[in-house]
């Protein structure tokens, strides 16, 4: 992870860190912190600076764009020699359910009910593609699997979400889903272990800890900063299952990881938004 206090980062080690694939991640992040909640189409040549502040070549950065727009995301317009890109309908709902994951996990210690959900589920082996669609979409309901074919989470009220998923997907038929409270046989501990991979998040928030801290920064550097900073952070909600917290090991860093998240963000986001602005041309 990139300390982004260092100023005198090599760029040619950040573009290697950051490469052509995740450009397209870095636009969304931007767009997401930027230009939606403007309400306002964005010129390419405030792209092209945003992308350079963060060490992105411009055929990088520009191929980037147009992925996007092919994915449907933006459409473009002329006006005289330049070009300004606007979210679609699409685009703009993409960004409005990212940013309240982003803005809203881990803001609240939820209680809990001890409720489980338990799924079992089978899907051939040979079906790659859909069991890559059914634990992408069971692990952003925070579900984890200790065996295979096997789901649980501690959170009985997602069973309408999970149906939704299973219908989506045309399995329905396949699955069998309970909800209840643990039966206390067994060892709790290692079910969790097993369904949920918390050692390699654990670290990632404190790799995250340790990269970020709300130091006062300007210009280019501050708007790096906030856009490093949410392209950081928003991986965790795809990774973190957010369990409660009587099932979380007592040492977890998620909740100092979120408190870093904010803090950094609110002393960034003045600073990041105005350097955004004197990029777009008059």
């Amino acid at each position: 992870m990139l300390n982004v206090a260092d100023s005198s980062l090599d760029q040619a080690a950040l573009r290697a860190e950051l490469g052509d694939a995740s450009a397209r991640s870095l636009l969304l992040t931007m767009l997401g912190e930027f230009a939606y909640p403007r309400g306002e189409g964005v010129w390419t040549s405030t792209l092209l600076a945003a992308f350079t502040a963060l060490g992105v070549e411009e055929k990088s950065a520009r191929q980037a764009t147009a992925r996007v727009a092919a994915e449907g995301l933006l459409t473009s317009e002329r006006a005289g020699r330049r070009t300004r890109w606007s979210l679609t309908e699409a685009g703009a709902e993409l960004l409005r359910e990212g940013t309240d994951r982003i803005y809203s996990f881990l803001a609240d210690s939820h209680e809990w009910n001890s409720q489980w959900l338990l799924m079992s589920v089978a899907v051939p082996e040979t079906q790659r593609k859909l069991r890559h669609q059914l634990r992408t979409q069971l692990t952003w309901l925070g579900m984890g699997s200790p065996a295979p074919g096997l789901w649980v989470v501690p959170d009985a009220s997602v069973a309408d979400k999970v149906a939704a998923v299973l219908d989506g997907l045309g399995i329905r038929s396949s699955a069998f889903v309970w909800t209840g409270a643990w039966a206390e046989i067994g060892d709790l501990h290692a079910m969790i272990t097993a369904a949920w991979e918390l050692d390699t998040v654990a670290a990632q928030y404190r790799q995250f800890l340790s990269a970020f801290q709300p130091e006062p920064l300007t210009g280019a550097d501050v708007f790096a900063a906030q856009v490093r900073l949410v392209q950081a952070w928003r991986r965790f909600p795809f990774l973190d299952p957010d369990l409660p917290h009587g099932l979380l090991p007592e040492d977890w860093p998620g909740r100092a990881a979120a408190a870093t998240f904010h803090e950094c963000h609110d002393a960034w986001h003045a600073g990041a938004q105005q350097a955004w602005a004197e990029w777009v041309p008059e």
